[in-house]
């Protein structure tokens, strides 16, 4: 019976990282090729985790849309308000891309996003100026996307060290100097540094209450899990900094009660041990000439 949930669970998230209308992506080739980055990287063990990616991923795009200029790039250019499952997809394609992707292949696609990146442009509601290619906010968006995927996998799969902590920030930046971030952070001291520094920008938003709500009322997570899916959304609020959940308005009521957190560390505990056959890390450890591990 346990096998069979596992199977289930497995296949299920697979399924959920290959968007629709888009070709597989063959992590095998070309063989020996090495990624961006290094296959007993700490990155390789987190990104491999679905519980930590989901809540990781919701913590990350909070702190996105506290600042106003990302906000309005990601909520004017993007289809996350009227289907913001391919878009989920998309986005989890390209970070498992990033991570486990053939060296030569993820420079091509993240070429590419940086094309897109170069096309959008706008005016926030209060009249700031921005550009998606902006070095400023493609710094933010790679500090909070790394933060949050590093903490949910501290708080609710296993403690990282600090020097574990500080590797993590540092691997991602190759590919971070790539998308354009070219002063994100490669250490806690300056993902610390950098939130405070963006701190006096950040703003509360009726576009954050809308955002959870689209979280909780889509059928995201697969079959299995969606029961728990407005759990691991708590969760991801309560990874965000005492002083950012003030400035959004997030009280108590939006993080975990101690029974639920609780409940989201054996779900993140259960995710590390259950092996996803043919998953982005399996096939690039076959591309490396590696030992498939669970």
């Amino acid at each position: 019976m346990a096998n069979a949930l596992s199977d289930r669970i497995s296949a299920a998230a697979l399924a959920y990282m290959q968007p629709e209308g888009v070709p597989a992506f063959d992590f095998t080739t070309p063989a020996g090729e090495p990624a961006l980055a290094d296959a007993d990287s700490v990155s390789w063990r987190v990104f491999s985790n679905p519980v930590a990616l989901f809540i990781g991923g919701v913590t990350a795009v909070l702190l996105e849309l506290a600042e106003p200029r990302v906000r309005s790039g990601v909520w004017d250019h993007t289809s996350f308000r009227t289907d913001p499952l391919p878009r989920m997809k998309r986005t989890g394609m390209a970070a498992m891309v990033t991570v486990y992707g053939a060296r030569s292949r993820a420079e091509v696609m993240i070429a590419g996003i940086g094309r897109m990146h170069g096309r959008v442009s706008g005016v926030t509601p209060d009249g700031q100026p921005y550009r998606a290619d902006d070095p400023e906010l493609l710094d933010w968006v790679q500090a909070t996307a790394s933060f949050g995927f590093m903490e949910a996998y501290h708080r609710y799969v296993r403690t990282l060290t600090a020097d574990e902590r500080d590797r993590f920030y540092a691997e991602a930046a190759p590919a971070a100097r790539l998308y354009g971030a070219t002063g994100a952070p490669t250490s806690v001291a300056a993902q610390e540094a950098c939130f405070e520094a963006m701190r006096p920008r950040l703003e509360r938003s009726e576009i954050v209450t809308e955002f959870l709500d689209i979280m909780r009322r889509t059928a995201i997570l697969p079959g299995p899990l969606r029961a728990a899916q407005g759990v691991f959304i708590r969760a991801a609020v309560e990874l965000l900094p005492a002083w950012t959940r003030e400035i959004l308005g997030l009280g108590p009521d939006h993080g975990l009660k101690p029974w639920e957190a609780g409940l989201v560390r054996a779900a993140g505990a259960l995710a590390e041990r259950m092996p996803l056959p043919g998953g982005p890390r399996d096939q690039a450890r076959r591309r490396l000439g590696l030992a498939v591990k669970a």
